[in-house]
C-alpha cells in the first residue's frame, strides 16, 4: 500500500472513530409505524432521545431505546476512558428499513382468499459526537 493510500486510511479510521453503529434485523413490527418514533428522535441528543422513547407508549419505542443503548455500549468499546457526558453524543442518522414480509391468506365472502402482509423492518441507529477529538484532547 501506498503513503498516499496509508494516509487516506488512517484519515477515514480516524473520522469514523467517534460513529458508532448498532443494527436489529427482522424487527416484527411494520417499517411505518416504527419510523414514526424514529423521526421523533433523530437528530436529538442521546439523553433527550432515551426520555422520549422511555415514555412512549408505542411498541417500537422499546426496541429502538434498546438499540440506542446498545449504540452507546459499542461507543464506549470504542472510545475508552472518554466520558459520555464530555462527548455529547447525539444521534446522527436513524433509519427504518423494510425487512422480510410474511405472506397469509385469510378467508374472504364467495370463496376468495385476502392475502395478509405481515410486514417487518430493520433498524439502524448512528451516533456521533458533538465535540471533535482535537478539543478533548487539548483540555
Amino acid at each position: 500500500m501506498g503513503a498516499r493510500k496509508r494516509l487516506a486510511a488512517e484519515a477515514r479510521k480516524e473520522k469514523n472513530r467517534q460513529l458508532c453503529i448498532a443494527h436489529l434485523q427482522n424487527n416484527n413490527t411494520s417499517p411505518r409505524k416504527t419510523r414514526l418514533m424514529a423521526d421523533l428522535v433523530r437528530g436529538k441528543d442521546v439523553e433527550y432521545a432515551l426520555n422520549v422513547l422511555k415514555y412512549s407508549k408505542k411498541e417500537s419505542s422499546e426496541k429502538i431505546r434498546k438499540l440506542v443503548l446498545s449504540a452507546i455500549a459499542n461507543w464506549q468499546v470504542k472510545n475508552e476512558g472518554a466520558r459520555i457526558e464530555d462527548s455529547h453524543l447525539y444521534i446522527k442518522e436513524i433509519y427504518v428499513d423494510g425487512g422480510r414480509m410474511l405472506k397469509r391468506l385469510r378467508t374472504a365472502p364467495q370463496g376468495r382468499g385476502y392475502r395478509i402482509r405481515k410486514r417487518s423492518n430493520h433498524i439502524t441507529v448512528i451516533l456521533d459526537s458533538r465535540v471533535d477529538n482535537n478539543q478533548t484532547a487539548e483540555e
